[in-house]
């Protein structure tokens, strides 16, 4: 008996302690703007992939390669994509929002262009659908300024073959019927521009290309050109003024792939994909894309 009307002493003191008019304030979750995992990480081959200025030391597997790469943008030190092709996808700890907070526009990407240095990546966005945490579902491109043209091929593959050999070139063919190398070159003295950690002797890479506009001035100085805007590592007018070496993108320029809108209300995966399958001129080497950082700005 005593037990019970001390139990229920303990009762009345606990909802005395709470006020009628009190509330009850529930913590607000802090989100990082950055991205903070990487889910795949395969870059065509290229001058800076395997080499040690890049820090590739001991990347020799897949899972070595995607906690390289997201330990690189955790420090906001580039991650090159290689030639044509070559992509990474990241995820955040929440979901973007299509709201448009920072001058009309919901997250950025950090490159190392310069003006008529340009090496564009083409950008798709995904929402996770199914509700597991991993991108498998379907992909939206980014519209840019390129989307539509004639010269822009939206489904465009190239197949990349192992060299046999230290220091050789690495040979492909398209999806047009063309083929070509890339040249290994002096600055980068690595032994394999191939993927150290792709065990097959060939690999395909699809996505959107790009025109090339390289060119050579009267100085003899060889530049890749300007895009408009909607491409990641281009001096583009989506560069924002003070925003530093970003270009800016609206999830609201999501498509289907028929071109019609995708309506996504927020997204949860990013993909930035090479779309240029070009070798510059003067010992420039193949067109790669370099990234340092994806960051949710409207937060």
């Amino acid at each position: 008996m005593k037990e019970k009307i001390l139990k229920l002493l303990i009762i009345c003191l606990l909802l005395a302690s709470c006020s009628k008019d009190e509330t009850i304030i529930q913590p607000v979750p802090t989100y990082s703007p950055y991205s903070n995992k990487v889910y795949e990480y395969k870059p065509a081959p290229g001058q800076f992939i395997n080499g040690s200025s890049l820090e590739f030391e001991n990347v020799t597997t897949e899972a070595a390669a995607i906690e390289y790469a997201e330990q690189r943008l955790k420090n906001s030190k580039y991650v090159s994509l290689g030639a044509f092709g070559g992509y990474i996808v990241v995820g955040f700890d929440h979901s973007i929002e299509n709201k448009g907070s920072f001058n009309g526009y919901d997250f950025s990407i950090k490159g190392n262009q310069f003006d008529n240095s340009s090496e564009p990546a083409a950008v798709w966005v995904m929402q996770d659908v199914n509700k597991n945490g991993i991108p498998d579902d379907v992909w939206y491109e980014l519209k840019g300024s390129e989307y539509g043209k004639p010269e822009t091929v939206s489904d465009y593959s190239v197949t990349y073959y192992k060299p046999q050999n230290p220091r050789e070139a690495v040979n492909w063919t398209d999806s047009k019927g063309n083929s070509g190398s890339i040249e290994v070159n002096e600055t980068n003295d690595q032994d394999y521009y191939y993927p150290l950690w792709i065990g097959e002797n060939s690999y395909t890479l699809t996505g959107v290309r790009l025109q090339d506009k390289g060119y050579i001035d009267s100085d003899n100085i060889y530049h890749t050109g300007n895009y408009g805007w909607g491409y990641a590592d281009n001096y583009g007018s989506d560069m924002q003024p003070n925003g530093g070496n970003k270009n800016f993108f609206k999830i609201s320029n999501a498509v289907k792939a028929d071109g019609t809108d995708a309506n996504l209300q927020h997204i949860d995966f990013i993909k930035i994909q090479n779309a240029l399958n070009h070798n510059g001129q003067n010992g420039t080497g193949e067109s790669s894309t370099e990234i340092c950082s994806i960051k949710d700005e409207n937060i």
